[in-house]
């Protein structure tokens, strides 16, 4: 048997290839868009992917389950177990099977049994394996999409609070807590591989840990020590982050049938004239990809700033219009992999590009910048009330503690906000360490706001500097 695991860190999303090298045939199960590691290691290890599988509906990724049916001819394998508003309706134009508790089928020796694990979604399914190669020949592990995690289980709010199905979170977290108590009565002996690890918005507490087993998870896992339902509902749903606004649009998406990547893969024009990106701001959303330290300094006007880094499909995601055309200004080398992450959460829409060199070319007339401060610089001024605060963390962060009359707006849900801000008094943009209030600050400037800072060292740095904070207790009082 062959077993290939495969994550990408910007989405905390593993997927994998399971093979049988006695019949040469391999399937892949929750494959992200981009599926050309999938392809490469295939024919390095000598098998043929014919088959392609999803735990769930993926709501935080754009699936390459249709991608990978249409490119090899494979058989599409999908749940039909939540019922008709939760079927894959792409599913037709391929080869595919439907599946419900209980079945099975065969990938080469392979043996895949099928249960139904609703509470992350209610179509959600796990695969016990079984190599039929094995003198044993019993289950092995088990990959629970995102039902099970290493150290945690996958979150039942994302229907009520991404898709809008009111009423939803305690009805799938009841699910949950019964899909657990199966889940318990497996071996301990299996192995488990999940669908995310660490910093995925699909939990809230999700180890960095790549696999587990049945048995660990028993004696560790926060979710399997509950045996009264209403305390596990109770926990499940409190603490759990804020949805990224783009996970109704995957959600849409993939059950639709994503768009084939060789319908998008024209190549972009490359811009080399300042004057282009004034027009871009009008028509689009300009993204300048450079770290916030060198965008602070130096950048073009009615121009966002989301570095290229880790966190880069998540706040595109939060940030960026599906239905609004976007220009990059990013160096020329990056751009391939830029446009590739954008795709991987179904933003397409990448109409142009322009150079990194276009800011040695010009002198600084062309170009705006921000302050970046300390909290020493400014601590007497925000204690005094001469500078508004904006804190954009998480709800959670907020609540633990936070800068004396600090507005709180996090910062996916900034733009649409912005008119809660006010335009006659300098605004003070902080997060935790500084770098999403980065971000925060290049979207107020974007907004026309003209004394924007950005906080330096966030509110980790102010603590530290042993100014006032606010905590959860204090606010009690």
């Amino acid at each position: 048997m062959l077993l290939k695991y495969f994550y990408d860190d910007k989405l905390a999303q593993a997927s994998y290839l399971v093979g049988c090298q006695a019949s040469g045939e391999a399937i892949v199960i929750d494959p992200a868009r981009d599926i050309e590691t999938y392809a490469k290691a295939a024919k390095a290890n000598g098998v043929k992917i014919v088959g392609v599988t999803e735990t769930h509906i993926h709501a935080d990724f754009l699936s390459g389950a249709r991608e990978i049916a249409s490119r090899f001819g494979a058989a599409l394998y999908l749940s039909d177990a939540g019922g008709a508003d939760w079927r894959y309706q792409y599913a037709s134009e391929y080869k595919h099977c439907l599946l419900k508790d209980g079945d099975t089928f065969q990938i080469g020796n392979l043996t895949f049994e099928v249960l139904h694990t609703p509470g992350h979604t209610p179509e959600h399914i796990s695969l016990l394996l079984t190599d039929g190669g094995s003198s044993a020949n019993e289950p092995i592990g088990i990959f629970t999409g995102d039902f099970v995690f290493v150290g945690d289980v996958g979150r039942p709010d994302l229907l009520e609070k991404a898709a809008k199905v009111s009423g939803s979170a305690e009805e799938m977290a009841r699910k949950m807590f019964h899909s657990l108590a199966r889940f318990k009565k497996l071996p301990d002996y299996l192995q488990v591989w999940p669908g995310h690890g660490a910093g995925s918005a699909c939990g809230k507490a999700i180890g960095a840990v790549q696999s587990s087993t049945v048995g660990y998870e028993k004696r560790t896992n926060w979710a399997l020590q509950h045996e009264h339902e209403n305390d596990f509902i109770q926990e499940l749903l409190a603490g759990q982050p804020e949805p990224p606004t783009y996970f109704a649009m995957m959600k849409q998406l993939n059950k639709m049938g994503p768009q084939l990547v060789q319908e998008i893969a024209a190549p972009l024009q490359a811009e080399a004239s300042l004057d282009a990106v004034e027009a871009w701001v009008q028509q689009g959303m300009v993204v300048d990809t450079r770290p916030a330290s060198m965008f602070a300094q130096r950048h073009l006007p009615g121009v966002i700033n989301i570095p290229y880094d880790q966190s880069f499909v998540t706040w595109a995601g939060w940030l960026l219009d599906y239905d609004r055309p976007i220009y990059l200004l990013a160096d020329k080398q990056s751009v391939p992999d830029i446009r590739k992450a954008l795709q991987s959460i179904g933003l397409d829409q990448v109409a142009s590009t322009m150079d990194l060199d276009v800011f040695e070319l010009h002198d600084d007339s062309k170009f705006a910048k921000y302050e970046e401060v300390t909290p020493e610089e400014v601590g007497e001024q925000v204690q005094t009330g001469q500078i508004y605060v904006l804190d954009v963390r998480y709800a959670k962060e907020h609540a633990d503690g936070c800068i004396p009359e600090a507005k709180h707006i996090m910062l996916g849900y900034l733009p649409a906000s912005i008119q809660e801000l006010p335009r006659d008094k300098p605004i003070l943009v902080q997060c935790k360490s500084g770098r999403r209030s980065a971000i925060g600050v290049s979207l107020l400037q974007a907004h026309g706001f003209k004394n924007v800072r950005n906080l330096i060292g966030g509110f980790d740095e102010w603590v530290k500097q042993g100014l006032p904070i606010v905590r959860r207790e204090t606010r009690r009082t």
